[in-house]
């Protein structure tokens, strides 16, 4: 979920955030709260991990099997990840073909996206109630700046959703739908990648309203995960509009 139609960042998001500096005393007091070894935190991890950071990173390239378009599309997310698909499909068109059309194509891919987000929200959720709370956090201040978090991210991701549109938010450039102009309205003209931030803050809010200390590691494995995934989707992302650039310039 991205867009290199914002506009320029006036302050980076968490892009900037220097990880070198983190207080580790505070990450060893938060450690001991949590067991890494319970199996619903590692499957939020691993749900954390599968979305999105592996939508971003290049793999081999999947098959086309002879089965229906719904089922090929399920069979890859399985074996692969989203991004190797929407790379694919950038390189082949092979869904858009197979579905008919590249505004179906993306609909569907985006759909999956969704309920991917509904599993990692899930495991994030088990694996705090699975785990102790932390006392200094139990209490109704932390509770409202955990209530207000929540609602500043859920700005951030409704409003980036509205101003990208569907096929804005999941992928529809690497299927060849493109927005007419550039995105700079809000969020974006405050900052880049607003719905992976927003999401961030969102999990932040939930972590501190639950007294989890679980939920701010889990909330600090997403900030990382999303830093690194930006690292690995921008760059392709920015090919994408060059390409069409060039393309148009071809044309004229």
């Amino acid at each position: 979920m991205h867009s290199l139609a914002a506009g320029p960042d006036c302050c980076g998001g968490l892009g900037n955030l220097d990880f070198r500096q983190a207080d580790l005393c505070v990450m060893t007091r938060l450690l001991g709260y949590v067991d890494p070894s319970d199996p619903r935190f590692v499957a939020a991890v691993l749900a954390i991990a599968f979305n999105p950071l592996f939508w971003n990173v290049a793999a081999l390239l999947p098959p086309s099997p002879p089965l229906s378009p719904l089922v090929c599309v399920c069979v890859m997310l399985c074996v692969y990840d989203v991004s190797d698909v929407a790379r694919w499909e950038h390189k082949t068109r092979k869904l858009s073909r197979a579905f008919r059309s590249p505004h179906l194509a993306c609909y569907t891919l985006g759909g999956a996206i969704l309920l991917l987000n509904v599993l990692r929200s899930h495991c994030f959720m088990q694996a705090m109630l699975s785990q102790p709370r932390m006392q200094s956090l139990d209490n109704p201040t932390a509770y409202r700046a955990g209530l207000a978090l929540l609602g500043v991210g859920s700005v951030f991701v409704l409003s980036s959703f509205l101003a990208l549109g569907f096929t804005g938010t999941f992928l529809g450039d690497y299927f060849g739908i493109f927005k007419e102009a550039r995105v700079t309205s809000f969020p974006f003209n405050i900052l880049d990648n607003p719905m992976y931030w927003g999401s961030t803050a969102n999990y932040l809010g939930w972590a501190i309203m639950h007294a989890s200390p679980t939920g701010l590691l889990l909330t600090a494995v997403v900030a990382l995960i999303y830093v690194v995934a930006i690292l690995y989707e921008e760059p392709f992302t920015a090919e994408v509009y060059r390409q069409k650039a060039s393309q148009a310039c071809k044309r004229s």
